[in-house]
């Protein structure tokens, strides 16, 4: 029976409110117990060790994220992609099924969740493919998927457009237990746009896409929840118009969720600068009063969870002209430190900035994780609160190094990270 104490921490548990100087108890992967404001006995033969006072959370719970394996491993790998996430804090990370082939069949499922189980550090949970392909058109095995290990059922970067499609999407999840994620992007309208449309793509030439795409999509969803009464939830949200309308669903008591991502708070349009690939996002960049507006939502519980929504993509995909470039950003290594960014700005508390990453993904998925209580999976991040460090691609862990984050500093560093009561990082 191998036991760890980790002692001389500040801990935090968004889903208690704990904040407070304390100790874990590990035993055989599981936190046996938590000692608040005092020393933790300690047990014979139990490794200590003591942490100076930096900050002990629950390991992150990412909703979003392209492996790149299968089919593009020439971008990321299910073991590069393991190496940043622990270097992230990231213990636990859903799978996009977007993939080539798509996770369309359950023994591609199995396939995905037994490589994530031999990396030993994270904990890989695919989504399967709402439709074949992820193409929008003809329906899945959703209990078979289900069956498998699916967690929930989206077609990836790829909106269900089609609302006959998209019911009975959202009617079939719910007879198994399940929810739809929706890429909020109306197709037609947003078919072969670079950049929101608006003055700055206007005077850089850029092929726009309207910011009412999101609106319009997340609109026609609400409508088809409210009918189905099933579940569904909005990906990397980043208008104040689809935040408004995800506000009243939340109100009326429909089962509608979402998520944002780092980008969508922390950078606007003007990012894209003199035609900066690494800033071309899917959905794209907003203006500043749409970065604003998921800043108030994030406060005020619109928004469920932050996922990385990393999607990587190699140097041939981005040194291209803006237009032509691959979107898609890699988010995993930055994902803690720029939703610090929003504590240190004072916008968001420090707990709530930790649920949004931990306990609010776990309960949407209904995870045992995401929390300091004894039971529960010893899945823990190490960061150092005030630490500043510079994001710098080319020297971030892991294959991808897209980031549009490329640059800035940041304070709040991943100091270490635990997966079922073993280091696999610092």
């Amino acid at each position: 029976m191998s036991t760890t104490v980790l002692t001389e921490a500040r801990l935090l548990d968004p889903a208690t409110g704990l904040d407070t100087a304390g100790s874990l108890l590990i035993r055989d992967g599981l936190i046996a117990d938590v000692v608040q404001s005092g020393p933790a006995g300690i047990p014979e033969g139990a490794e200590v060790l003591r942490l100076g006072g930096d900050c002990l959370a629950p390991g992150l719970v990412d909703l979003r994220a392209a492996l790149g394996e299968p089919g593009a491993e020439h971008r990321e790998t299910i073991s590069s992609v393991a190496v940043a996430a622990a270097a992230g804090g990231i213990t636990t990370l859903c799978a996009l099924p977007d993939s080539e082939p798509a996770l369309d069949d359950p023994a591609l499922l199995q396939f995905v969740l037994r490589r994530g189980e031999a990396t030993g550090s994270l904990s890989i949970l695919p989504y399967g493919a709402a439709t074949r392909g992820c193409q929008g058109k003809e329906m899945t095995e959703f209990g078979l998927l289900r069956e498998a290990g699916a967690v929930a059922f989206t077609d990836g970067n790829h909106a269900i457009g089609d609302a006959r499609t998209m019911r009975l999407a959202l009617s079939y999840a719910r007879t198994f237990g399940a929810f739809v994620v929706q890429h909020p992007a109306q197709p037609s309208l947003a078919r072969g746009g670079a950049a929101t449309e608006g003055e700055l793509a206007t005077r850089l030439g850029l092929p726009g896409v309207p910011a009412a795409a999101e609106a319009m999509q997340v609109a026609q969803d609400i409508a088809l929840a409210r009918l189905t009464r099933g579940h569904v939830h909005f990906a990397h949200v980043s208008t104040a118009e689809a935040l408004e309308l995800i506000r009243g669903a939340k109100a009326e008591g429909l089962r509608v969720t979402c998520d944002t991502a780092p980008p969508y708070f922390d950078l606007n349009e003007t990012a894209v600068g003199d035609y900066r690939t690494y800033a071309k996002l899917n959905p794209p960049l907003r203006p500043e009063s749409d970065r604003l507006a998921v800043v108030a939502a994030l406060r005020d519980g619109t928004v469920d969870a932050i996922a990385s929504d990393h999607q990587p993509r190699d140097a041939d995909d981005k040194r291209l002209p803006f237009a032509q470039a691959e979107a898609g950003g890699a988010g995993l290594a930055t994902l803690l430190g720029v939703t610090l960014a929003r504590v240190h700005a004072g916008d968001l508390p420090l707990l709530r900035a930790l649920a949004l990453l931990c306990s609010n993904p776990a309960d949407l998925l209904g995870l045992p994780c995401g929390r300091l209580a004894a039971g529960a999976p010893a899945d823990l991040v190490l960061f150092a609160l005030e630490r500043a460090w510079k994001v710098e691609a080319g020297k971030l862990p892991g294959k991808a190094q897209n980031s549009p984050f490329d640059g800035r500093a940041l304070e709040g560093r991943v100091l270490g990270t635990w997966k079922a009561g073993r280091r696999v990082f610092g």
